[in-house]
């Protein structure tokens, strides 16, 4: 086994299935044979306009999230075994720098984002191995412990929201992560208003995040007064949670929550991009405003518990199963918005 196929990224729009080496392993990391990788919105991001983060170089390695059979194990490695099924997450904090000495683990300052999962075998690196490669209970599937990252990040994002039992949470965007807010959210206890345009992801808010109330944008006249009328005696949103990642709606959900509420912008807006805030309304009312970025390794073992206690059934999320070198038709296929999540093999 010298070789192996796997998408590369070029440029915005030009990705190629190629032939190429499969890695070689330094001390302390791990080669997986991935059995399911999955989409996500970052991925369609990065099709279309390139990601100046996970991208560094090119031609580079596309996909991350995944789960698969570990293949090889290079020297040093004592806790993980060829034939075992792992997932792994994107990531591992240094555990040297600034951030990581403070517990910021997410904000760690050699933060290198693994990539190459839309392949035959990915390299897993040493601080991964060490951190972030987990063992999958029997039980699971591998498409379902590929959400193992991205839920991750919403274990994060929902733990620093403010969100107890009865608060009216507004969450504005129903993809993947809005749709896993949405389960969350519910899960510790809230009133949650599901609000999108997308007629199968309304849908899913409701039978898989199990939203109190859904709003169909394309629907109402005023979204505003629509969502506004469905919070406690019209005051706004105890906690409005931004998942699309566009500056309007940044600035939309501050109009949304009610004095002493709390605002999170989850999405990730295009670089360079600005909002205009209210300074009056921000600091007379009181408005908390959080953005939380990415994971730490708690979370990663926290979105894999979930997972496999059943508290979140990531397979309804799952919409179509393809070959991972129909990766061009899986991406057109979310930006028709007939997709949730692609599940990619080998």
């Amino acid at each position: 086994m010298t070789t192996m196929n796997a998408v590369l990224f070029y440029e915005p729009g030009v990705v190629k299935y190629k032939e190429i080496d499969v890695p070689e392993l330094d001390t302390g990391e791990i080669l997986v044979k991935v059995k399911a990788a999955l989409t996500c919105g970052t991925d369609v991001k990065t099709y279309k306009r390139g990601h100046p983060v996970l991208i560094k170089t090119v031609p580079s390695g596309f996909g991350h999230e995944f789960a698969g059979i570990i293949e090889k194990v290079g020297a040093g490695i004592t806790d993980f075994k060829i034939g075992q099924r792992v997932v792994a997450a994107n990531s591992a904090p240094c555990d040297n720098c600034y951030y990581c000495k403070k517990q910021r683990y997410n904000l760690c300052e050699n933060l290198n984002l693994l990539n190459g999962a839309y392949a035959d075998y990915i390299k897993i690196p040493a601080q991964i191995v060490k951190h972030n490669l987990l063992s999958i209970p029997y039980h699971l599937t591998f498409e379902e412990a590929a959400f193992t990252e991205p839920l991750a990040n919403v274990v994060h994002g929902a733990e620093r929201s403010d969100i107890v039992p009865g608060s009216t949470v507004g969450i504005v965007g129903l993809g993947p992560i809005g749709l896993m807010f949405v389960r969350l959210a519910k899960l510790k206890g809230a009133r949650v208003i599901a609000c999108g345009r997308n007629p199968l992801k309304l849908k899913l808010a409701k039978e898989f995040g199990g939203a109190d109330e859904v709003i169909n944008l394309r629907e109402v006249s005023d979204p505003r007064e629509a969502i506004m009328s469905l919070t406690p005696e019209g005051k706004g949103l105890d906690v409005a949670i931004e998942a699309v990642g566009i500056p309007e709606l940044w600035e939309a959900a501050i109009d949304l929550t009610r004095r002493g509420g709390t605002v999170h912008f989850f999405g990730g807006c295009k670089s360079g991009t600005k909002i205009q805030l209210d300074t009056r309304r921000i600091h007379y009312d009181e408005i908390k405003i959080v953005s939380i970025f990415h994971h730490t390794p708690y979370h990663v073992r926290e979105a894999l518990r979930l997972i496999s206690e059943g508290l979140v059934d990531v397979k309804q999320l799952i919409t179509h199963k393809m070959h991972i070198s129909q990766i061009d038709e899986a991406i057109k296929l979310h930006q028709e918005g007939k997709a949730i999540k692609v599940a990619l093999t080998p």
